[in-house]
């Protein structure tokens, strides 16, 4: 396996953990209201910081087992497969926002709104290692 694939593994397996926890039981069951907006940065924090973390613990661990791959510079297989994660990963972001900016402010109360965003960012960055991780499995490169 590449070193960039296990980049890639690393990342998505560092966002599932705490984003499912946070989008599953954690989001849904604060009661936010109109004057506790904070709220959604206390919880959705640390959560942010989990993902963070793991990506940056699970790099170290990557780079210290095979330093001489961590500082090859990515080939252009590499930076095909990231432009095209990137890509899509932009039209869901895109999508998502449309969603939260035009229909949801005239039917939906505040904290939904962000939540919906906050999810909308989450799914664009899963949907981005989803695509890296198919294309280093299937070859794809160009």
């Amino acid at each position: 396996m590449a070193f960039r694939e296990k980049l890639a593994w690393v990342s998505f397996l560092a966002m599932l953990i705490p984003y499912a926890v946070y989008f599953g039981i954690l989001g849904p069951s604060v009661k936010f209201g109109e004057d506790r907006m904070l709220d959604i940065l206390w919880t959705f924090g640390p959560v942010a910081v989990a993902h963070g973390l793991g990506v940056i613990i699970g790099r170290i661990v990557l780079s210290m087992m095979s330093p001489e791959d961590a500082r090859a510079p990515a080939d252009e297989r590499d930076r095909a497969i990231a432009r095209r994660a990137l890509t899509i990963a932009y039209y869901v972001l895109i999508a998502g926002f449309v969603l939260v900016g035009v229909g949801m402010p005239f039917s939906e109360p505040p904290w939904k709104i962000v939540n919906t965003a906050l999810l909308a960012i989450v799914l664009a960055e899963f949907v981005g290692q989803i695509i890296a991780l198919i294309s280093y499995r299937r070859g794809w490169h160009g």
